[in-house]
């Protein structure tokens, strides 16, 4: 008998389908003041505090000088810290836990350098109980915790210094690999970014802002989709923000955050071919196309009310965002389109299809790559001209980390993936060099040079001298000034839809993969292999420079070498 079925009066309401990971630090990155056997904290012992005190980390104060220690976990995770106490004086004794997605960040008390306790408490006191025992922290998204003891004159005995990761424990199915280790660390830092904001629900950050932001959420569907195949987290988010927003309101407040739930919906939809839980969006489908239909003028051009928003780089520039949302709303409705034809719904699909006709009698002025990307996609205006003129000249500079999947498939749909691979190398490989182990909320190389062209910035996972360049405190805009940024962010995901798609060549046909075209384009690289989820199974391919191609696919799907 289960507990629910045993305890009538427990009423549940949801399950967590989270796993609690517990972790021991890899590094002592720092340690002030009086600390007696730092590298205890590294040591593998049993998690659980008994009346042996042998192996503990000490922290004692004395003539004014408080004792911390600063931990890394090895890499950012989700999740609280949890301390396991063996003794202290006084018995209640108080110590300050900060926590820091770079080092800089857990060196710096709030509010410094923007820091904020704003969406997940990162720089807070703690009084520990009198007996020996383990005390958990809020949850947050963290790499580094400096530990400060904070009464004078105390002393703290601890047995270990625990990393909960908080996460869903589920199998990467999909994957990447070449010989070349810069792109498959990209790969693999990209899938991971999306997993740790797969939480109950479906994170923009996991640090910031620890919400539901459904455009956001668009390159990590695509993410899902090709790592982990059909995951509830998607539909319970997609539902969730659908739910407390009426058709006349917009997502999140934002007119382009409802176009990307449609394209959500889409590319959700065309991995796992779920009819019946597309039917469910239907009404609401029925209410919003023909809302967007009519934001469009008699000459074809986008009237998009405020929030007018694409990403942050361009949001100051109007011109920038007249021709994304031209392309944006071109590319929902063409989603749209699709999705009525499934519904069944003919009217609604020949709405959309008038819709999208009319939207390409309208060229907006290009503007910045992330905007001309989306125009490029639509069909709107020739891919090659917006790469020749727009993305390819500054090479990967002026890229935006929400945007970079745009940005390179329109490259690719230029006919120029060669050049896409390299951008995302150089921008991507950037952050790996600073210390990244997830990918932010923004970036630009601009950051990581001075005036003469030199790389002059120090990594997030180094303690920035008096004077040196704080890649993390130093920069950003907007609501991500310092080191209020996030250094983990979903919409930053967008490498591994590239990769597959574009590189490894897998791209979904009909709905429900039952219809796959591969076609790996090696780009230069020697060679390629990798796997891509499906509702039959995962499907298996690798391609090399000699010509070879291999594919293993469950016999359910038709697969289409092009």
């Amino acid at each position: 008998m289960k507990l629910t079925e045993k305890f009538t009066d427990i009423r549940p309401f949801d399950t967590d389908p989270r796993t609690r990971i517990y972790l021991r630090p890899t590094r002592i990155v720092k340690t002030e003041g009086e600390v007696i056997n730092p590298e205890g904290l590294l040591e593998n012992r049993v998690g659980q505090i008994s009346f042996d005190p042998s192996g503990c980390t000490i922290l004692k104060n004395s003539g004014g000088k408080h004792a911390m220690v600063l931990i890394d976990l090895g890499r950012e995770i989700h999740g609280s810290l949890r301390i396991l106490k063996q003794s202290s004086k006084p018995e209640r004794a108080t110590i300050n836990v900060r926590f820091g997605e770079s080092v800089s960040e857990a060196l710096t008390p709030t509010p410094g350098k923007g820091s904020t306790n704003d969406h997940a408490n990162r720089d807070f006191n703690i009084t520990l109980p009198a007996s020996m025992v383990g005390t958990d922290t809020n949850e947050t998204g963290y790499r580094f915790v400096a530990i400060e003891l904070v009464d004078d004159n105390a002393e703290l005995a601890i047995k270990a210094l625990e990393g909960v990761l908080i996460v869903r424990d589920i199998e990467y199915v999909g994957s990447f690999e070449c010989n070349d280790e810069t792109i498959n660390k990209i790969y693999n830092t990209a899938a991971y970014t999306a997993h740790l904001n797969m939480q109950e629900y479906m994170w923009d950050g996991i640090k910031r802002d620890r919400l539901v932001w459904i455009g956001d959420m668009h390159p990590e569907v695509m993410t899902i989709c090709s790592v982990f195949g059909d995951n509830e987290v998607v539909a319970r988010s997609l539902d969730s923000v659908r739910d407390v927003t009426p058709v006349g309101s917009w997502m999140n407040g934002i007119p382009s955050y409802s176009l990307w739930w449609i394209m959500c919906q889409y590319e959700y939809y065309m991995q796992n071919g779920n009819l019946s839980y597309l039917k469910e969006q239907e009404s609401y489908l029925e209410g919003l196309i023909p809302v967007l239909c009519g934001l469009i003028d008699e000459n074809g051009s986008e009237k998009i009310p405020d929030w007018r928003f694409l990403d942050w780089p361009t949001n100051d520039d109007p011109i920038a965002k007249h021709c994304g949302l031209q392309g944006l709303l071109s590319l929902a409705l063409q989603s749209c389109e699709y999705l009525s034809k499934e519904l069944g719904n003919v009217k609604l699909a020949e709405l959309c299809r008038g819709a999208v006709e009319k939207l390409g009698k309208h060229i907006p002025e290009l503007k910045a790559k992330s905007a001309s990307a989306l125009l490029a996609l639509s069909k709107i205006c020739d891919a090659e001209k917006i790469d020749r003129e727009i993305i390819s000249p500054i090479g990967a500079r002026g890229y935006s980390t929400f945007y970079s999947y745009y940005i390179l498939a329109a490259k690719a749909l230029a006919g120029n993936t060669t050049g896409a691979l390299s951008d995302m190398r150089e921008y991507y490989g950037a952050m790996l060099k600073l210390g990244a182990t997830t990918f932010w909320e923004d970036f630009s190389l601009d950051w990581t040079e001075n005036d003469k062209g030199e790389w002059d910035a120090y990594g997030i996972d180094e303690i920035v001298p008096e004077g040196g360049k704080d890649i993390h405190g130093d920069f950003g805009a907007y609501c991500y000034v310092g080191l209020r940024h996030s250094l983990c962010h979903g919409w930053s995901s967008g490498p591994v839809a590239f990769l597959t798609r574009h590189v490894l060549g897998i791209k979904v046909l009909e709905a429900g993969c039952k219809r796959l075209e591969i076609k790996p384009d090696l780009c230069g690289l020697e060679y390629v292999r990798g796997s891509f989820p499906t509702p039959f199974g995962k499907v298996s391919v690798y391609a090399d420079k000699s010509g070879k191609l291999e594919i293993d696919a469950p016999k359910e799907i038709v697969i289409e070498q092009v």
